[in-house]
């Protein structure tokens, strides 16, 4: 079907001890700068592997907003590979639904390290099918509450390992919190910085990004409005914008043809 091809999903996954309302103030204020508001299906995935959904995606809706979460949301590098895995099954079931050939990722705190775990270990059998096009995380812990980059923990030795299975397409953006230069309050920004040990010169690029001004510590986060700003900047399709944002971006050089 042509028209599902057209379906290009943002899926969301929450940070630790959150659920798939985590979301709500964020997607509220993106849709009210847009000139398409974004339908919003919530899939909760129990310990069992069992799915279950509310909300729901809009038939003329291109881009609508999953959010993935898991009913152990609990932290721990063990239990971000079963989120992994929980992930897995929504994805196999949401792609089969809905038949989307491609889309994009969000990933709030631990949302990211379940996401970038998911990208190592399971997108492989299905990158012919569907292709990520593009990955956010936000405050995402690469190297856990670790200050110093020498002392690496076993996940982001891991991430590090097996960074050569990350697909060569991706653009990857990692926006940290600067509540203070050191940290957003939970998460280390050396911690979030690790991130470029695992992703630079692996994916097509590489952009990391501190968000400041109200609401920039830890949980505050993804209601940050510069947050929301790049989200539309750099996640979402780009006619999706009212016409300000427009004037923001530098025209493009006409080349004559003489």
């Amino acid at each position: 079907e042509r028209s599902r091809s057209l379906l290009s999903p943002v899926i969301m996954v929450p940070g630790s001890s959150a659920t798939t309302e985590r979301f709500n103030e964020l997607i509220d204020q993106l849709n009210k700068t847009t000139m398409n508001e974004h339908s919003v299906l919530k899939v909760t995935v129990s310990r069992e592997a069992k799915l279950s959904y509310s909300g729901s995606i809009n038939k003329n809706d291109q881009e609508p907003i999953i959010i993935i979460g898991f009913a152990n949301n609990k932290d721990g590098y063990a239990n971000i590979k079963k989120q992994a895995f929980w992930l897995d099954v929504a994805f196999t079931s949401l792609m089969h639904n809905y038949k989307f050939n491609n889309f994009k990722a969000f990933g709030h705190s631990n949302g990211g390290l379940i996401w970038t775990y998911w990208l190592e270990h399971y997108y492989a059998q299905y990158s012919d099918d569907v292709r990520i096009k593009r990955l956010m995380t936000l405050g995402t812990p690469y190297n856990f509450t670790e200050n110093n980059i020498n002392n690496r923990t076993q996940m982001l030795a891991d991430f590090i390992k097996n960074r050569t299975a990350l697909p060569e397409n991706l653009k990857v953006y990692s926006l940290s919190g600067g509540k203070s230069y050191e940290s957003d309050g939970i998460v280390p920004e050396t911690s979030v910085a690790a991130g470029k040990f695992i992703f630079q010169k692996q994916v097509k690029s590489y952009t990391a990004m501190t968000v400041t001004g109200e609401k920039a510590d830890h949980s505050d986060l993804p209601q940050n409005k510069q947050v929301i700003q790049a989200i539309r900047e750099y996640l979402l399709k780009k006619p999706d914008r009212p016409g300000r944002p427009e004037k923001n971006l530098k025209p493009r050089r006409r080349r004559s043809n003489r």
